[in-house]
């Protein structure tokens, strides 16, 4: 609770304005209040902001930053162990038995506070690795805890959770039953306080109020019937919705490899289109060329012509 106070206290710090989140530079305003560097503080900014989104909810920064100071705490514990461990004198067997209990305490300690116990059924796995971690990699023994805080942490609200949503589905059930029940006991008061006063009346009334009342039975009857198949209908629109989410996925999907595949014949299509344009380019070209030689020929042809026929003229004129 300390820890979760001074969490709150260093949001507040940072959120001097009021905007409900915390920033990168907001973040920067702890440089006085703990001993971190601006990269250090940027370090725990960065593990914080999980989802990447570049600022801090209030739950985002005290959850977090909460677990992060029982981090540093318990680092700071175990380096203080460290070095008493160091300074001491190597141990004996009965201090070992001693040493082998105080883990036992302090692990059992830590799954009392983690609340363990509620969410697993065997805690030897855990056990085995925190041991290890701490007889082996101590510095590192921290990380693990803040880890299982974490975890714990989110499993502990998923499983505060599915209580809640399976305590609300038994009040909704019972209270159903507990309408329809009382609808049925009212109907059956009505009916028996109507077939008590009818039954001092004459028979034709009373069978004329009978049949009413049994009319209106049975018009509640179709009512709840109704309401039943009514929430039948509910839930198969509730799995017929799930069902077409899952087709409408895998059309997605045929869709996408069908656009690609269109997408490639169009890519193929254009390169034809573009080879076809090419040839046509050159046909052309070559049509014109065989134009202007055509008619450089025909040109030489006419001129040869004119010549001879200038020719024929004068030796006309000679011979006449």
């Amino acid at each position: 609770l300390t820890v979760m106070g001074k969490a709150q206290e260093f949001f507040q710090i940072c959120d001097l304005e009021g905007k409900g989140f915390v920033t990168r530079q907001d973040m920067q305003r702890l440089h006085p209040e703990l001993p971190l560097s601006l990269e250090e503080l940027e370090k725990v900014f960065v593990t914080l902001d999980a989802d990447g989104n570049g600022s801090l909810t209030p739950k985002e920064f005290i959850t977090g930053f909460s677990q992060f100071l029982l981090g540093q705490i318990a680092l700071n514990n175990e380096m203080v162990q460290q070095s008493e461990g160091e300074t001491a004198c190597p141990p004996k067997s009965g201090e070992t038995v001693s040493d082998d209990e105080d883990e036992e305490f302090q692990f059992s300690d830590l799954m009392d506070r983690l609340g363990a116990k509620k969410v697993l059924d065997d805690e030897n796995d855990v056990k085995e690795l925190w041991l290890q971690l701490r007889r082996e990699e101590p510095h590192l023994l921290s990380n693990f805890e803040e880890f299982l805080v974490r975890i714990f942490s989110q499993l502990q609200e998923a499983d505060n959770e599915k209580n809640e949503l399976e305590c609300a589905l038994k009040k909704k059930i019972a209270a159903y039953d507990e309408e329809i029940q009382h609808l049925y006991e009212e109907m059956e008061q009505q009916i028996k306080k109507e077939k008590e006063q009818f039954l001092l009346k004459d028979t034709e009334r009373f069978q004329s109020y009978s049949q009413e009342l049994e009319g209106k039975l049975l018009s509640k009857e179709q009512e709840l019937e109704q309401l039943v198949e009514k929430q039948k209908r509910l839930e198969q629109q509730c799995t017929e919705l799930l069902s077409g989410k899952e087709e409408t996925k895998v059309e997605n999907t045929k869709l996408k490899l069908t656009n690609q595949e269109l997408m490639r014949d169009l890519e193929r299509t254009s390169h034809e289109l573009s080879l076809a344009q090419q040839q046509l380019q050159v046909l052309q070209e070559e049509a014109s060329r065989l134009h202007e030689e055509k008619e450089m020929e025909v040109y030489r042809v006419t001129e040869t012509l004119q010549r001879e026929k200038s020719g024929l003229l004068k030796q006309l004129d000679f011979l006449r």
